[in-house]
């Protein structure tokens, strides 16, 4: 069996789920969490980055200049994947990344396009993943934790939990 590299692996799982949480240290030391859409379009380059477009004046491009550190969250629960992302935030305003990265929806937020002077893109480079992937229907997860709760045995194939080193 080939070996699944690791960068695709991590855009398999997260290419169809719409929106990420962004957690990041606040200035005030508290952890703050935001969602976002992940504007990649064609999955992570090799730089191993995920983008999102980001307001200049938000809370998140603020912290990013005292800490970098930061954890992008995915969920589809519809089918129990669950991924999470620790990367290193920085900020970009190439504006042919900006070109590149524009979708119409976000003129809603940045209303003259890749050139609004309040558009930043947010380069997550991604350090570290870890998954949680269920491949079985909830009827068998559902016989799995009963004969689980009837046993007191841990219920055994619920799912793929990887760590993803990039």
């Amino acid at each position: 069996m080939a070996q699944e590299n690791p960068r695709e692996k991590l855009w398999e799982l997260i290419k169809d789920i719409r929106f990420a949480m962004i957690t990041h240290q606040h200035e005030h030391g508290s952890l703050h969490a935001a969602p976002m859409t992940t504007a990649n379009k064609e999955g992570m380059n090799e730089d191993k980055n995920l983008y999102f477009l980001l307001g200049r004046d938000s809370d998140l491009s603020r912290c990013l200049s005292t800490s970098s550190a930061i954890n992008v969250s995915y969920a589809d629960p519809n089918k129990d994947s669950y991924v999470s992302v620790s990367a290193t935030g920085s900020i970009s305003d190439d504006l042919a990344l900006k070109e590149q990265l524009f979708s119409p929806m976000a003129k809603a937020w940045f209303p003259d396009g890749p050139s609004d002077p309040n558009l930043q893109i947010l380069v997550a480079r991604v350090d570290f993943a870890e998954y949680w992937d269920v491949k079985e229907n909830k009827l068998v997860q559902l016989f799995k934790m009963a004969k689980s709760a009837v046993t007191g045995e841990r219920p055994d194939g619920m799912g793929e939990h990887r760590e993803i080193k990039l």
